[in-house]
C-alpha cells in the first residue's frame, strides 16, 4: 500500500564523520596497509567493513596495536590514559576525535580544574562518555536521565557544572538540564549546547516531516547513539519507527496499511545506503520518492593535524 517515500533533509554523514572516514582512507593511501584503528572509527558496520577491505585493522584497545605502528583514534574521543599508553608503545597516533567532542573534553577538564564537580549527561558505556569521563574521573558524575538527576545527593555547597554527550535527544537533554537547574540553581554549563549541530538538525528534520508520514525508517547501526535517538523522536510522537542497517532488514509486515514512509539516516550512515533503500521501494512499485524540505549543511572540519603534517611533508618532497 506504500505510495510515497519522503527523504528527510539533512540526513547522513556529518562533518565529524566525513573527517574521520577520510582520515583512515588518507592514512591507508599514505602509509599503506595495515593502519590500525582503535574502536570503530564511526558507528556504522558498512563503513567499518569497507575500511577493513582496504587494509584497516580495527582493535578494541590501543594495547592491541603493535609497538611503533600507526593507530587512528575514532571520532568518539579517548581518555588521556589512552594517549599515555600509546606514547609508551611508540605509536604513530592520528587523533580523529570529532572537534565537537574535543570541545566537551576541554570544558570538562576546565570545570574540574576550577574545582567543580562535573555532571556528565550521557549514556553509560558509550565510547564518547568513557573518553570524556577520563578527563577528570574523580570529579565527574554520570547522569543518564531525569530520574538520576532527581536522585543526586550532593552537599548543598558543592560547586557544580554540567556537560553533555554530543549525540543525545535534544528534548530529553533539555529536560535533564532543566531538572539540574531547578535542583541546583548555581550550576554552570556551556554557553552553547553540547549536542552537535548534526544530531540536532537530523532530529528537527524528522520532527518536521512526522505530520506527513505513517512510518519512519532510520538507516543506521545498532550502536549508533544519534541514529537511535531519531527512532525515539518519531516514536515519542506516535509514529512507528525502525532502525535498519540497510535494505535487507526491511520487514514487509511493517508496511501493512502504510501509505507514506519517511526515510532518514544517522550521522555515520553513508548516502549509498539511502539509495539502496530507495531502490528497494522502487522495486516494490513505489514511484513517488521525494525530498522533504531540502536543507544544506556547510560545516567542514580539517583533517587531524598529525596527518596534515605528514601529507604536506610528502608533498614537499615530491
Amino acid at each position: 500500500m506504500v505510495t510515497r517515500v519522503l527523504l528527510a533533509s539533512p540526513r547522513g554523514y556529518c562533518a565529524g564523520v566525513e573527517r574521520a572516514v577520510e582520515t583512515v582512507e588518507r592514512a591507508l593511501e599514505h602509509y599503506g596497509a595495515p593502519v590500525y584503528v582503535r574502536k570503530q572509527i564511526v558507528h556504522n558496520i558498512h563503513v567499518v567493513r569497507d575500511l577493513e577491505a582496504r587494509g584497516a585493522i580495527f582493535v578494541e584497545e590501543e594495547t592491541d596495536v603493535p609497538r611503533g605502528a600507526t593507530v587512528v583514534y575514532s571520532a568518539h574521543g579517548v581518555a588521556p590514559s589512552v594517549h599515555a599508553a600509546s606514547r609508551n608503545l611508540g605509536h604513530d597516533v592520528i587523533d580523529a576525535t570529532c572537534p565537537l567532542v574535543t570541545k566537551v573534553h576541554v570544558q570538562a577538564k576546565r570545570y574540574a580544574a576550577a574545582g567543580h564537580t562535573v555532571l556528565l549527561i550521557g549514556h553509560e558505556g558509550h565510547e564518547e562518555v568513557v573518553g570524556t569521563m577520563g578527563e577528570a574521573p574523580d570529579a565527574t558524575i554520570l547522569v543518564q536521565d531525569v530520574a538520576e538527576a532527581e536522585a543526586l545527593a550532593l552537599p548543598p555547597d558543592t560547586p557544580l557544572a554540567y556537560v553533555t554527550q554530543t549525540t543525545l535527544s535534544v528534548d530529553e537533554t533539555a529536560e535533564i538540564i532543566g531538572t539540574l537547574r531547578r535542583r541546583f540553581p548555581a550550576i554552570v554549563g556551556p554557553k552553547k549546547e553540547d549536542i552537535c549541530y548534526a544530531t540536532s538538525n537530523r532530529q528537527w528534520a524528522v520532527k518536521d516531516m512526522l505530520g506527513e508520514i505513517d512510518l519512519l525508517l532510520v538507516i543506521g547501526s545498532r550502536n549508533s547513539s544519534n541514529s537511535n535517538r531519531l527512532v525515539d523522536v518519531a516514536r515519542a510522537s506516535g509514529v512507528p519507527s525502525h532502525l535498519i542497517d540497510d535494505d535487507t532488514e526491511i520487514d514487509e509486515a511493517w508496511l501493512d496499511g502504510i501509505e507514506t514512509v519517511g526515510i532518514t539516516s544517522g550521522a555515520s550512515a553513508p548516502e549509498r545506503l539511502v539509495t539502496r533503500v530507495c531502490d528497494w521501494f522502487r522495486a516494490h512499485g513505489v514511484e513517488r520518492i521525494e525530498s522533504h524540505r531540502m536543507v544544506d549543511e556547510d560545516v567542514t572540519f580539517r583533517l587531524p593535524v598529525e596527518l596534515r603534517r605528514e601529507l604536506q611533508l610528502a608533498e614537499s618532497q615530491t
